[in-house]
């Protein structure tokens, strides 16, 4: 004998959530892929930044270069993580989140719009990750019940 083994079809409620936690993994992504190369530029020292002579948070070109590089490898890591619905990468989305934003304003001279920008987006990803229950979610790896 075989028995199958039939998931319940998905409420509401769960597609919501299983959405949300979708578009918070493919923005971390997006965010990552753009920290990596907003950080490839400044440790280039491209002449796209502008220099601010007197800023209390300055620092090197290159050392935002690289904070910006490690953050974008970092949430371009953790999206994988927000695919498979993993406790560990919603907790650590909502981090990555917080110093991807705090990263961007302490930068806001050397590239303004762009870090108004990535800013916005990372508020975004804190609000997708905090509002879903954990028992909401579906494994988004995992083929979906027909309806």
């Amino acid at each position: 004998m075989t028995a199958t083994h039939t998931r319940p079809a998905p409420t509401a409620k769960q597609e919501w959530a299983t959405g949300l936690t979708a578009f918070a993994a493919v923005m971390l992504f997006l965010v990552g892929l753009l920290d990596i190369f907003r950080g490839i530029m400044a440790i280039a020292e491209d002449d796209v930044f502008v220099t601010t002579p007197d800023y209390v948070f300055q620092f090197d070109l290159t050392s935002w270069g690289w904070i910006h590089l490690v953050l974008g490898v970092v949430a371009a890591i953790v999206s994988y993580g927000l695919l498979r619905t993993a406790v560990w990468a919603r907790v650590t989305g909502v981090a990555i989140a917080v110093l991807v934003i705090i990263a961007n304003f302490l930068s806001l001279p050397y590239y303004p719009v762009w870090s108004v920008v990535l800013i916005a987006v990372s508020g975004f990803i804190i609000w997708a990750l905090c509002v879903v229950e954990r028992g909401d979610l579906f494994d988004l790896s995992e083929e979906r019940p027909a309806r």
